[in-house]
């Protein structure tokens, strides 16, 4: 089975087709849209490490097609051989990003599905078929999620958002930068204030990137320009995406998110996080969350030039926590969840 890349007016991260996976090479943006093809789950899981392909949701779909490659190439003539075979690839894949749960949530949501077949052709072609099908349903999702999401925006507002949370950071259409889709599609005018977002810079690389792409007024600034726009009544609303959510409403999402949460709840302007209901952790405390740390190299250079000291010492947390008491409410594809968070996450989750 294949899945042509669905052209539309958006960007498509990821899509299968004639057995191999192919993607957006975040890394080159914004000087070059370049697409990569991996054949191998191997390929795949490099690109997730190498943030060729990173966002929550897009790697979670990426796990899935992971293990979609490793079936389709696998030579086994015996379930237990093949699933041996996935098993492995599970492994591998889960140990790319460590903070993002929809990674796991791919992968798991796959394995949930192996029992109930009984050959190897059954299990390539359908490992093939809920991949492609979990990347069409987050298409989908998104753009229910930014429905919701678009109701909280008024004409004329001034949004900002941190990192990327656009149809870069998804198979397309985005979480955050949905909701800001869903607006301008309901008519509504609005401009995107985007931080830069150090070290790698996915708001100006990305998030600048999709916004020209899609003739959506935008403007990017300095991380540290944040306190001066909101003190100055620039901003009206705050919408940024989220790796892992909390039954709690804990919310871990790229470095420098609690700062700009805190500098919302200071000058009175809602912050919002835009995710998915695969985005949420209901098992998980703070206390059992790894915390990813990346190259030095993010900090120390700039492209290939360097520009800090060799020998200093370098902390590069990929991200950080944002407690529940700053976020106004968590916009998913089932509705909004406003506080008190642990009581009215768990609502939407019995409701399901």
């Amino acid at each position: 089975m294949d899945q042509k890349n669905p052209r539309s007016n958006y960007l498509t991260t990821i899509f299968w087709d004639n057995d191999s996976v192919k993607l957006i090479d975040q890394t080159k943006l914004p000087e070059k849209l370049e697409i990569i093809t991996c054949l191998t789950y191997q390929e795949l899981a490099h690109c997730i490490k190498r943030l060729a392909i990173r966002g929550a949701p897009a790697i979670g779909v990426a796990a899935a097609m992971g293990l979609a490659l490793c079936a389709v190439k696998s030579k086994a003539t015996s379930k237990s051989r093949i699933l041996e075979e996935l098993k492995s690839a599970y492994h591998t894949l889960l140990e790319t990003r460590p903070t993002a749960v929809n990674l796991k949530w791919g992968l798991d949501t796959i394995f949930r599905e192996l029992d109930k077949y009984e050959t190897v052709e059954e299990i390539k072609k359908n490992v093939v078929a809920s991949a492609i099908k979990l990347s069409q349903e987050d298409i989908a999702i998104n753009k229910k999620l930014g429905k919701f999401g678009s109701d909280l925006i008024k004409d004329g507002d001034v949004v900002m958002t941190h990192c990327n949370a656009g149809a870069l950071a998804t198979v397309s259409y985005g979480t955050a930068l949905g909701v800001i889709r869903s607006v301008k599609e309901s008519g509504k005018k609005i401009s995107v204030i985007a931080t830069e977002t150090r070290p790698v810079m996915q708001g100006s690389r990305l998030t600048a990137f999709e916004l020209v792409h899609d003739e959506i007024d935008v403007s990017l600034i300095p991380d540290t320009a944040v306190g001066h726009l909101m003190a100055n009544k620039m901003i009206d609303k705050v919408i940024v995406g989220a790796d892992r959510i909390l039954r709690t409403g804990h919310v871990y999402n790229k470095i420098g998110t609690y700062q700009v949460a805190l500098l919302s709840k200071s000058h009175g302007i809602p912050f919002y996080v835009a995710a998915p209901l695969s985005t949420f952790d209901l098992k998980s405390s703070t206390e059992e969350i790894t915390i990813e740390e990346r190259s030095v190299e993010e900090v120390t250079k700039i492209g290939d030039k360097r520009v800090a000291p060799a020998g200093v010492r370098i902390f590069n947390p990929a991200f950080d926590v944002t407690p529940p008491d700053l976020v106004a409410g968590i916009i998913t594809e089932k509705g909004i969840i406003y506080p008190p968070y642990e009581k009215n996450v768990q609502a939407i989750f019995d409701g399901i």
